[in-house]
């Protein structure tokens, strides 16, 4: 998977916020908050709640990190 999302788990830690509470506040299930912490495809709804929750960019929460993976055709 290309998009990271260390930079939303990092703004939560330096922020003094748990996973858990976060997941409450913006209505995400653990199984959610789980695919976050690992990397796996959330919905944009999820960031979009996120972002706004945070007051921030999607930049500020994820990025894509080219593995090489695909070519252009």
């Amino acid at each position: 998977m290309a998009i990271k999302y260390y930079k939303l788990i990092d703004l939560l830690n330096r922020r003094g916020i748990l996973k858990t509470k976060f997941a409450k506040d913006i209505g995400i299930s653990p199984n959610t908050l789980a695919k976050l912490s690992n990397n796996q495809i959330v919905s944009l709804d999820v960031i979009d709640k996120a972002c706004e929750y945070l007051g921030v960019q999607p930049g500020d929460l994820l990025e894509f990190i080219d593995e090489g993976n695909y070519t252009a055709k």
